[in-house]
């Protein structure tokens, strides 16, 4: 039998299993490389119906699960500007939150409601505001609605008005900057009116309306945050619906923006065409 022989070795019996290679030596395994995180400030024109929390799980979900707040909550029945911060644009929440704030509402007139809204008890008193009605404007002292998020002793109003709970809320200063009547509707069976105010961050539209005596707010839309208007928002995500984050302005734009108009908030503001119209 014709023997075979290893390179370079003696010869190697015919079936038999060549030696063995030792194990290579490896190096640790290469990371997965990071995903980028979106980082920035998204505008949202929020809708009636849902809260500004809904709106942020919406973002979250859609974008990933990218961590998300925002600067500034809009009431349930409320609609318009939400600023929703995605990423490290959580860090400037306060600067953001502070910005002065643009709205329209739109008004029943000669009835009140438990809530100021729509959504509370109305009683139809039939007592009309003097047309126009004196505005307040300038450094104002209010009280907020007992159905608001304010906190009482480490619990929000509203969780102890829907208790039955009884205390009061307690007065701040607030600037109305603007308030002025658009139009009203002298029409007898359901009187209406509609006002523009721009006011400090912290001041609630509902009081401003509720002290006109009588009325209530039926509608309410956040028209602008500071230089940031509605008309640049964009609806939030549908349920399964996946974003490129190409609407985010970044931290930066967001922070260059604020900055400019600290100085100058009215001419940010002024320039919002009317939602409620006659």
């Amino acid at each position: 039998m014709k023997s075979l022989s290893k390179p370079g070795g003696g010869p190697q019996r015919e079936g038999s299993r060549p030696p063995s290679r030792p194990p290579q030596k490896t190096g640790p395994a290469r990371p997965e490389p990071a995903i980028p995180q979106p980082n920035g400030v998204l505008l949202i024109d929020k809708p009636a119906g849902i809260t500004s929390h809904d709106v942020v799980a919406a973002v979250r979900r859609a974008l990933g699960g990218a961590k998300t707040g925002h600067a500034g909550t809009l009431d349930p029945f409320a609609t318009g500007l939400l600023l929703v911060l995605v990423g490290r644009a959580t860090r400037i929440q306060q600067q953001l939150m502070g910005l002065p704030k643009r709205y329209e509402t739109l008004a029943q007139l000669g009835a009140v409601s438990s809530t100021g809204d729509p959504e509370g008890e109305i009683t139809h008193t039939g007592r009309l505001p003097s047309d126009p009605p004196p505005l307040p404007a300038g450094e104002i002292r209010q009280r907020p609605p007992i159905h608001s998020a304010v906190k009482i002793k480490g619990e929000r109003a509203y969780k102890l008005a829907r208790r039955g709970e009884r205390f009061e809320m307690p007065e701040r200063i607030v600037t109305v900057h603007r308030f002025e009547q658009l139009w009203r509707d002298g029409n007898p069976a359901h009187p209406r009116a509609a006002f523009l105010i721009e006011c400090s961050s912290g001041t609630y539209v509902r009081s401003l309306i509720a002290d006109l005596h009588d009325a209530y707010c039926v509608e309410l839309r956040r028209t602008a945050i500071g230089p940031f208007k509605v008309a640049d928002a964009v609806p939030p995500p549908r349920r399964g619906q996946v974003w490129e984050p190409r609407e985010l302005l970044t931290v930066e734009q967001a922070l260059a923006m604020s900055d400019d108009c600290a100085g100058r908030w009215w001419g940010c503001t002024q320039k919002v065409p009317y939602h409620f119209t006659k």
